[in-house]
């Protein structure tokens, strides 16, 4: 099953496998044959209510009750200062190191060569080699999403998870929102600076280098080669193209093609920027 709510998404439905999509009538037309039409007036208030069934337990970060004191029999070529917790059926890869009072929560997979800092904590994540995630992360945690209707807000279902490629570097302080129906991504040699917030289904490419306190609203696309000034917000829904630069404190609102330099609010061409900068 999946689901189908804006025309942004028609190349994508055309090329379907699912047979069945949540979507509306304006849209039921551009899914092929074989695909079931679930149509309904609010594809993503449906979306949630199936996945709530599907999920019970998915729109609430509870506590992992198996976590427990390491046991250095079982991860002997892991390094562990005092006091991590770890829940069950985790893996951790040899020569990594885990700081104090760090969580490790059921099912995570963390690679060989891994450095993660005190006061971590990692849920729902698969982590390559060789990553660094510094003091105080937080990865992998439910998302910012529900449906706004009549008398409350219906909490959206996480059940996705976070894929940190090789190579990655996270500074302190940041946030990593897992996937609620997809996954969220980094890529590899992505480095993020400290205090970045990246929100669900956002994915990030290879050798990006983004600064510090940037904001990725969900479901946005990142390309390769990126680099983005500090504070500056990417609204969600968005593909920002390969080898694309951000200025700092710029809000992108829009999607921007390969190889271009943007600043300001909105962000538009920088030269162009420089030049309604002079005209002042």
């Amino acid at each position: 099953m999946t689901f189908f709510d804006s025309i942004r998404y028609k190349e994508s439905a055309l090329s379907t496998k699912s047979l069945y999509c949540i979507t509306t009538a304006k849209l039921e037309k551009f899914l092929p044959k074989k695909t079931k039409k679930i149509v309904v007036k609010n594809v993503l208030y449906e979306l949630a209510k199936a996945l709530k069934k599907l999920y019970p337990e998915s729109d609430i970060d509870y506590p992992d009750t198996s976590l427990k004191l390491y046991s250095k029999y079982k991860y002997n070529t892991v390094k562990f200062c005092n006091n991590p917790l770890i829940g069950k059926n985790v893996k951790i890869g040899k020569n990594s190191s885990i700081g104090a009072n760090s969580i490790i929560e059921h099912n995570v997979v963390i690679g060989n060569n891994c450095v993660i800092g005190s006061d971590v904590i990692i849920k729902n994540s698969i982590i390559g080699n060789d990553v660094v995630i510094q003091d105080g992360c937080k990865i992998g945690l439910k998302g910012f999403g529900f449906i706004p209707i009549r008398n409350k807000n219906f909490k959206m279902p996480h059940i996705g998870r976070v894929l940190i490629d090789d190579n990655v570097e996270i500074a302190s302080g940041c946030t990593i929102d897992r996937g609620s129906v997809d996954d969220t991504e980094i890529g590899k040699n992505t480095y993020l600076d400290n205090q970045v917030h990246v929100a669900h289904n956002v994915k990030i490419g290879s050798n990006c280098m983004i600064a510090g306190q940037v904001g990725f609203a969900g479901s946005s696309t990142i390309g390769d080669n990126v680099s983005i000034g500090g504070q500056a917000g990417i609204s969600g829904h968005l593909k920002i193209g390969n080898n694309v630069k951000i200025g700092g404190g710029s809000g992108v609102i829009k999607d921007i093609d390969d190889n271009q330099v943007v600043m300001g609010y909105p962000a538009i061409p920088f030269k162009d920027f420089i030049k309604n900068w002079r005209a002042k």
